[in-house]
């Protein structure tokens, strides 16, 4: 089995924002001869969010609201509280919004392709921005 390992930068420019970042999975992917296995794509952050669905003007909405209406941004969060906590952020949402949606997915890999479907992305989700974020993409296979 290969084991091969990319980087990929990224800069947001919204507090909160959604990107589609399939296209430059795809392009670290292809840099290596493994065309067989398995794509591992990690946030190195804690107010980031990974995951996979449509990437749709509407859906993309909709999902912010969601995200908002679940973990409202001042909610008395003991993280932001100076009392409790040494962050200077006031990011505890980001926190707890990036643990609703998850910090890393597995892709499968076949024939060199990423095995999604056709309405399928890969979402980065910025839930504290503007920020240099760094995301951690490991193929493996054959």
């Amino acid at each position: 089995m290969k084991v091969a390992r990319e980087t990929l930068a990224l800069a947001s420019e919204e507090r909160t924002e959604f990107l589609d970042i399939t296209k430059q999975i795809r392009d670290a992917v292809q840099k290596h001869p493994i065309s067989d296995g398995i794509v591992l794509v990690n946030s190195l952050h804690t107010t980031v969010a990974l995951f996979v669905n449509e990437f749709q003007g509407a859906l993309i909405e909709d999902l912010k609201k969601m995200v908002s209406g679940l973990v409202g941004e001042r909610n008395g969060y003991r993280h932001d509280d100076p009392r409790y906590s040494d962050c200077e952020r006031g990011n505890a949402h980001a926190h707890l919004r990036a643990a609703l949606l998850g910090r890393s997915i597995a892709v499968g890999l076949s024939g060199g392709e990423l095995s999604l479907g056709r309405f399928q992305s890969i979402i980065f989700a910025e839930l504290d921005g503007p920020r240099q974020r760094a995301i951690d993409i490991q193929v493996m296979g054959e």
